[in-house]
């Protein structure tokens, strides 16, 4: 093994998915030199083995699904999809798992990419290991932003790694349809799944341990997509935990805690995520390997002036949406720090605080319906200590609905803080709404009041007009 001299930047960032590359993308801009470290691929989990593969293996089917509804076109949609396309169509969307456009863009805007094991050495320095065995050692002037994301976790069961399961990465990556597939777990990656290969030709059965899915959503969105899951074919069982897997003659036994047997191909595990920070050398700086970092709003550790940890690895909100806005806030904070800004714009909505993160997290489920919600829930909203109101409407009753499809299914609800007449949160769900989403976003990030909202006209006829039957619904109660 060998080791170069100490190479010197304003700020090294360790992981190169959508996070890393939006802070490299804010401090590059702000003139701040920048390395990056990756050990896989660079655009991360997100472009190769979550939203992006999972995204196109969806899209077909919610397609399908939109035109099933509409006279005169569903008879010409009633066969099966043709997986191979799909298929194709997914590795089309991850470059086939080779990362050379999105090493073009780090270099277009200056940023120096170094692969390889990236583990923090001491304060202010990240000690990067090659395939080779060269290591290389980066001192960062400025900040150190580790960017590393999550992994899925598996649950402790005897023998599960003989079983060799799916996690989120098999699951979008996979070459071929199981011909059954059991998925165990009821939040997004289990949902999403279930309905994607359920639709290419799997009989999927799904374990849910709770009562519902989506169960951080409001409650008829878990409702709405086990319904739709059920009538697709899907075996949806609820309140059902996993006592035991093992694999026999290539074929997946799980037993249930109420004694069933189900055989199956594979098996996926959507049952929670973990810290990527497990072996990147937190215990050099005095912090717990495999914990996840506590930051202020800036993004900066708690206790540190110059570490910074920015998308999952902070648990604020587990999305790539929303890690992507903190390292906006990050790269702008880095880099008013650097130019000796004595003091940041930290209050709430400030140019180096991720507000977003506490009070408008938008977020789309893209199941048959589609479920989207922003800010809070009814229930997080009363647990807050916030006077509130829920108004709910029928999607389903407005023009722009019925127009989209014949049968159609949906439900909104919009939470009302009764002290400032502003929204709280939003959930739409139905077909479509998830590009009804950034609507609501707009108006609780804003905090709009409903008297400014009533002269926000929707188009007629569009779903979108749910918005006015919602204010009709507060006013006339």
């Amino acid at each position: 093994m060998t080791e170069t001299e100490s190479i010197a930047y304003d700020v090294v960032v360790l992981g190169a998915g959508p996070v890393g590359e939006n802070v490299a993308d804010r401090t590059r801009a702000a003139g701040l030199s920048t390395a990056v470290v990756e050990s896989e691929l660079v655009g991360g989990e997100c472009s190769y083995w979550a939203c992006i593969p999972s995204k196109a293996l969806l899209r077909p089917v919610i397609a399908r699904a939109d035109a099933r509804l509409v006279p005169g076109l569903r008879q010409s949609v009633q066969g099966p999809l043709d997986a191979a396309a799909v298929l194709a169509h997914r590795d089309y969307y991850t470059s086939d798992w080779n990362d050379d456009g999105q090493i073009q863009w780090l270099d277009s805007i200056g940023a120096d990419l170094y692969r390889g094991h990236g583990r923090l050495t001491g304060p202010r320095t990240v000690t990067v290991t090659g395939g080779d065995g060269e290591r290389r050692v980066l001192t960062a002037r400025h900040a150190v932003a580790v960017c590393t994301g999550t992994r899925a976790v598996l649950p402790d069961l005897p023998g599960l790694a003989d079983v060799k399961p799916w996690t989120s990465r098999e699951a979008t990556s996979a070459k071929a349809v199981p011909g059954r597939l059991v998925v165990v777990g009821g939040g997004v990656v289990a949902t999403e799944m279930a309905t994607a290969w359920q639709a290419l030709g799997s009989q999927v059965t799904l374990l849910v341990r709770g009562k519902g899915l989506l169960n951080r959503m409001e409650p008829f969105a878990g409702e709405l997509v086990a319904e739709a899951l059920v009538e697709a074919g899907a075996d949806v069982r609820t309140g059902t935990s996993v006592e035991s897997v093992t694999r026999e003659n290539g074929t997946v036994v799980v037993v249930t805690d109420a004694g069933d047997r189900i055989e199956a191909d594979e098996i996926l595990f959507a049952t929670g995520r973990a810290p990527h920070t497990d072996d990147i050398g937190l215990e050099t700086i005095g912090l717990e390997p495999g914990s996840w970092l506590d930051v202020d709003d800036s993004l900066r550790v708690t206790g540190s002036k110059w570490l910074y940890g920015v998308g999952d690895v902070n648990h604020r909100a587990l999305l790539t949406h929303q890690g992507k806005y903190q390292a906006r806030i990050a790269g702008a904070a880095i880099a008013a720090r650097a130019s000796g800004v004595p003091i940041l714009e930290s209050d709430p909505w400030g140019a180096h605080a991720a507000t977003a993160d506490h009070a408008a997290v938008p977020q789309v489920v893209f199941t048959d319906p589609e479920a989207s919600a922003v800010g809070l829930s009814l229930a997080e909203a009363e647990q807050a200590g916030h006077r509130v109101r829920a108004v709910d409407y029928d999607l389903a009753s407005v023009s722009g609905a019925g127009l989209y499809g014949d049968g159609y299914k949906g439900r909104a609800r919009m939470v009302v803080d009764l002290e400032r007449e502003i929204l709280l949160g939003v959930t739409f769900v139905g077909p479509g709404v998830g590009e009804l989403i950034h609507s609501a976003t707009v108006a609780v990030a804003g905090e709009v009041p409903i008297s400014r909202l009533w002269h926000a006209v929707p188009s007629f006829p569009t779903i979108s007009e749910v918005w006015l039957r919602l204010l009709e619904a507060y006013r006339d109660n």
